[in-house]
Formats: C-alpha cells, sequence, structure tokens
C-alpha cells in the first residue's frame, strides 16, 4: 500500500520551458499531458494541488520581439503568456477527469476568473486543481516570486520547484561544468549567499523569511512528484535546517 501523503497542500512550480518537450518553443501536448497525469495521481491521494507555471516556452520565441522593449512592457507580455500556459495546463487536466480553476492577477475574465485569495482557497477544499496565472500581476517580478507568494498566501505547505533535466540544486551549471557536485539539502540563507539557482533571490528571500521548504527536483522522472509526497528525499531540498 502507499504511504500516507506527508503534505495536504503544495504548490508546484513550472517552468514555461517544462512543457515544451524537444521543440524549440511552444507546447508539446504529449508532454502537457504527461504533467497533467502526474498531477492527477496527487489529486487522487488527497493532496491540495496548486500550480504556478512560467512562460519560457512562448516567451522564447517573442523575445526577438521584446528585445531594446522597456522592462515592463516586456513583463506584461509575459504574463500574458503564463494565461495561455494556464488554460493549456487546464485543458489537460480536466481530461484526465480533474476539476481545476485558473485565477489570473491581471482581468481576463472571459477566460479565467480574477485571483482572490479566499476564491483560491476555497477552490483547493473542495478538491479542484488551482491554477495561479499572471504571476503577481506587477512587472519585475518573476513567476518564481508569484510561486512563493501564492504558496505563503494559501498556507501551502511546501514548494515542488520542477526542473527540466536536472536532478536538483548543483554548486554551479552542470550544463557547462561536468565536476559539478549535487546539493541534497541546503538552507534558503546558504542558497542566497552563494548564489545557487533555485529561484531567483526575491522569491527565496521570501521563503527564508516564512521557513517555506523548497524541493528542487527532475520533472523528467514520471514518479518524483509521487515520490516527494511519500516523504521520500528527492532532488533537493532547500529549508530553515535542512538535513543531508
Amino acid at each position: 500500500m502507499a504511504a500516507d501523503p506527508q503534505f495536504k497542500r503544495i504548490l508546484l512550480k513550472l517552468s514555461g520551458e517544462a512543457l515544451m518537450g524537444d521543440l524549440t518553443y511552444g507546447t508539446d501536448a504529449t508532454e502537457v499531458q504527461r504533467i497533467a497525469e502526474q498531477v492527477s495521481a496527487i489529486r487522487a491521494r488527497g493532496v491540495e494541488v496548486a500550480i504556478v507555471v512560467g512562460a519560457g516556452n512562448i516567451y522564447r520565441g517573442l523575445s526577438a520581439a521584446a528585445e531594446g522593449m522597456d522592462r515592463a512592457t516586456g513583463d506584461y507580455m509575459g504574463m500574458l503568456a503564463t494565461v495561455l500556459n494556464a488554460l493549456t495546463l487546464q485543458d489537460a487536466l480536466e481530461k484526465t477527469g480533474e476539476h481545476t480553476r485558473v485565477l489570473s492577477a491581471i482581468d481576463v475574465k472571459e477566460v479565467a476568473e480574477p485571483y482572490i485569495r479566499r476564491r483560491a482557497m476555497r477552490h483547493l477544499e473542495k478538491g479542484r486543481v488551482v491554477i495561479f496565472a499572471a504571476g503577481t500581476g506587477n512587472p519585475f517580478f518573476t513567476t518564481d516570486t508569484a510561486a512563493a507568494l501564492r504558496a505563503l498566501e494559501i498556507h501551502a505547505e511546501a514548494i515542488l520547484m520542477a526542473k527540466n533535466g536536472v536532478e536538483g540544486v548543483y554548486d554551479s551549471d552542470p550544463a557547462t561544468n561536468p565536476d559539478a557536485e549535487f546539493i541534497a539539502a541546503i538552507s534558503h540563507r546558504e542558497a542566497i549567499e552563494r548564489g545557487l539557482k533555485v529561484m531567483d533571490s526575491t522569491a527565496l528571500s521570501l521563503c527564508m523569511d516564512n521557513d517555506l521548504p523548497i524541493y528542487v527536483f527532475n520533472m523528467g522522472d514520471a514518479d518524483n512528484i509521487d515520490r516527494i509526497v511519500n516523504g521520500e528525499r528527492v532532488g533537493t531540498l532547500v529549508s530553515g535546517k535542512p538535513t543531508s
């Protein structure tokens, strides 16, 4: 029998690149469906799931157009791109039988509900998967910061930070340094001081100040989310007092 879930409510942070599969940019339907099935599997175990998704898969295609553009304008473009990804995820999740709601930090009422904290929490209590779109609704803040903020607002017990092709956090970029050392556990403060690429410094500081653990793991392994929910040590744990 499967172990009892160690978390009642989690926030899953997906990069836009997680939706690309092997594409240069855009969305791979097979990859999106695979992610939806992983989320559905932990929902079936009673875990409440919220999701924040980035927009790298779309914005990568817009980068040439955005070059030289005012930063705030470019950030608003990125927010709109996250709405597209949220709707894509919603469709895939509903095909697995999950009830979902997209809550947007900017007003797109024809396709998503406005973000209201108590409404989000009520959706989660009713067993719906909640997808937060449009980041924080403000330029100059990343979707990492949105993930930390929303996780704290809804009282999530942990952030699951999905990475593509890497097992967790390393002391340097494993793509360029074959001798990069894997880090199994680290504190928020040390990750900030060492400039490790867990998430951006604003998001990491929010998690540190509120003692919110972050599990950084490889999204390529379909069992990893379930294993983390079981309480297994997968990838890198970033917390106030990590244990090796």
